[in-house]
């Protein structure tokens, strides 16, 4: 028996559609995509969700009785783009006589149905096949692209709108081919994609709902029906139960739920800590309500959820992954132990050395793996902010191809994704490569998320991870305002959550600004740097930005060694820590090898492209590179870096003195002036004093200097 069938005994499941705001409006339908009236009446329109169905001009049209023609149909009609006739031929038939016949018969009982006299819809071109559809309307597309604009911004009737349409059932209900295992593999991906968007629909949904509501509560049934294993959908019915005063279904469902994670190997704790905290909230003093006899385990369950008492509001909270497996589609690959389980225990292993969030264990991901999980479950039945998945193929000629995706697990929407195509040449190089792009990439993409997210929240309501990334997004706008706002910020985090290492680092960083950019005096500057890196050391040692704070801090005091020790260490505990291989490069640009800076910098530069400190980057390596007598060379990197939106002023200073070396001495005067506009009589002996130039460097500094002087 389902969750949804023993969750609420005594009230017979509803359909969702005839609940939902009504989606025809005095005889006009309305798009959910952008809620315009829009004719009732379509020239054609295709239903996938649910069982396949198509209309012209409002019409039932019959499909064609064979089940691959209309298979051959919804794939195209979902794909959107233009497919090879192999690759048609491969997803859909089996090793026939002859595929190619098979599949020009499938068309044209296509064009049958589709075409219209002077608008033909099938379009083969050549070796490729596709579907103008354009004057069309199709609900799974119509769906997902509302999502892709952001479940969470739809007002609520858009949201009763696409529950409706999901409501119809799953994608080409009833249209399996057995015997076309990779049309089977594709259906299958789909429909949980698509569950998964109805899963986001109804929990956005929800959150609009009068709490305890009929409708509400019928939402949330069929949230379970799709996420049996989700615990906000399990806290959201207690609630609403606890606030209906319907304290007995609410110990049966949470009965229920318990059984069924025991099933799973799963705890269900939490899940009775909120049935526990929405009695308090709703009911007062606790209370054993009435049960029917028999109940045992349900009072059993009850007096071990009221045995634990209710856990405060985590305020130190962060963001959480779980990495898939990557699925190796090699043919004739094993199940497992192969590349694409080494390079998920890889990622796994890397993500978790940059401690900047909580990962999911390797044996945790593929247990739900085996139990067939896909990501959009997995994220859910983990309760996780974000998922990774992806996969793999090597061909024949010696070509590895990797695709790997990072989606919001509560909104389904893709926050990154990327294709890697390498030659097997040595194979441990390029995954080593690869996943480090991959590592580098998610750990940005969520840091800019979580950033992005906390800046909208009221700044009284933050918790520590919250207030960390509020102070990030302020500190690198490289502004003297945007500095206070950061420290502000981070002592907010460090107050919530002592423990948490980052936002001491990030403290420090302030202060690095304030001696290096002159915004305070200096001295006080940089013992303020030191101290919050050293707290960030004691909160955590083996947080890679607690050592690369106290490096920064360390060369501040000029004790360059130690300094270089420290940087070396963040990258020892993180060999994926960009800022550890650039901040390395920056040191050793002024003072040390130009050599090793230039190489330092280009790894940093490959792990994190578009890296905020970016301009950072590029300007070690121009220094580097003037160093070594490549003039040239290091004006085209110099101004690359003070073309960024936030290069300061020492980042302009550095192309200023690149052009006076390379002779470009008009450019490096007019340079100068702009720089002087935005520090007022800024000179050789600001930049100076910010940096620790070996003898070499102040020399040419002092030569570009004279030279734009003259």
């Amino acid at each position: 028996m389902g969750i949804e069938d023993t969750a609420l005994r005594g009230r017979e499941p509803r359909l969702l559609a005839s609940h939902v705001v009504a989606h025809v409006v005095n005889g006009v339908e309305k798009s959910v995509e952008t809620n315009q009236a829009m004719p009732a009446v379509v020239p054609l329109a295709l239903q996938l969700l649910g069982p396949l169905t198509l209309r012209q001009n409002g019409a039932a049209v019959a499909l064609p009785p064979s089940r691959k023609a209309r298979a051959l149909l919804a794939y195209l009609a979902l794909s959107g783009r233009a497919r090879t006739r192999d690759h048609l031929c491969e997803l859909l038939w089996d090793v026939p006589n002859d595929p190619r016949g098979e599949l020009r018969w499938c068309l044209s009982k296509l064009r049958g149905v589709l075409d219209a006299p002077g608008r033909p819809r099938v379009i083969a071109d050549g070796d490729s096949v596709r579907l103008d559809l354009a004057d069309g309307h199709i609900d799974a597309h119509e769906a997902l692209d509302a999502l892709h604009r952001g479940v969470a911004t739809l007002p609520p009737e858009h949201l009763a709108g696409l529950a409706a349409h999901f409501a119809r059932g799953d994608l080409l209900q009833g249209l399996d081919l057995p015997r076309s295992p990779a049309f089977t593999g594709w259906l299958v991906a789909e429909r949980r994609r698509l569950r998964a968007a109805h899963a986001a629909v109804l929990e956005h949904w929800v959150r609009t709902l009068p709490a305890g509501s009929d409708t509400a509560l019928m939402a949330i049934e069929r949230w379970l029906g799709i996420a049996p294993f989700d615990r906000q959908a399990h806290e959201r019915l207690l609630d609403a139960l606890a606030a209906s005063g319907r304290l007995r279904e609410g110990e049966e469902h949470l009965a229920a739920t318990a059984r069924q994670y025991e099933a799973e190997g799963l705890d269900w704790a939490p899940i009775g800590h909120a049935w526990r905290a929405a009695r308090q909230r709703h009911t007062g003093p606790l209370a054993m309500a009435p049960a029917n006899g028999g109940a045992g385990h349900t009072r059993g369950v009850i007096a071990d959820a009221n045995a634990i008492a209710v856990p405060p509001p985590d305020a130190t909270r962060r963001a959480s992954l779980a990495v898939m497996p990557f699925e190796d589609r090699t043919p004739g690959a094993a199940r497992g132990g192969g590349l694409g389980d080494g390079m998920t225990h890889d990622v796994i292993t890397r993500l978790a050395k940059l401690r900047s969030m909580f990962v999911i264990a390797s044996g945790t991901v593929f247990a739900l793996a085996q139990r067939q999980a896909g990501p959009e479950d997995a994220g859910r039945r983990l309760d996780v902010d974000y998922v990774a998945s992806g996969w793999l193929r090597r061909d024949p000629r010696g070509q590895l191809q990797v695709s790997v995706q990072l989606a919001e697990t509560r909104s389904t929407q893709v926050v990154w994704a990327e294709e890697f195509a390498r030659r097997l040449d040595d194979t441990f190089t390029v995954l080593d490569e690869i996943g480090n792009r991959i590592v580098t990439a998610i750990a940005g993409q969520i840091e800019m998320t979580e950033r992005n997210r906390a800046v909208l929240k009221n700044p009284n309501s933050l918790n520590a991870w919250e207030a960390h990334h509020r102070g990030l997004w302020h500190m690198m706008r490289f502004a003297r305002e945007d500095n206070e706002q950061a420290r502000h910020f981070f002592q907010t985090a460090v107050r919530l959550d002592p423990t948490f290492a980052r936002p001491h680092a990030g403290l420090s960083f302030t202060h690095f600004q304030d001696a290096f950019l002159g915004w305070r005096e200096r001295g006080a500057a940089i013992e303020q740097a030191y101290r919050s890196a050293a707290d960030g050391l004691m909160a955590d040692e083996h947080d890679p930005t607690s050592h690369w704070a106290l490096g920064r801090a360390m060369w501040l005091q000029g004790r360059q060694d130690g300094a270089l020790h420290e940087l070396r260490e963040a990258i020892e505990l993180s060999p994926n820590f960009a800022l550890g291989h650039y901040t390395l490069a920056f040191v050793h640009s002024q003072s040390g090898d130009p050599a090793t800076a230039i190489t330092e910098v280009d790894h940093a530069r490959a792990l994190s492209p578009m890296d905020p400190l970016l301009f950072g980057m590029l300007a070690s390596r121009a220094l580097a590179l003037a160093r070594l007598g490549r003039h040239d060379e290091a004006v085209e990197w110099a101004q690359r870096a003070a073309a960024r939106p936030n290069a300061h002023v020492h980042i302009r200073a550095i192309s200023m003195f690149c052009l006076a070396l390379a002779g470009r001495t008009a450019e490096a005067k007019a340079a100068l002036a702009e720089i002087r506009t935005l520090q007022a009589g800024y000179g050789v002996t600001d930049f100076a004093q910010a940096f620790r130039l070996a003898p070499d460097v102040a020399a040419l500094v002092h030569q570009a200097a004279g030279i734009v002087a003259d």
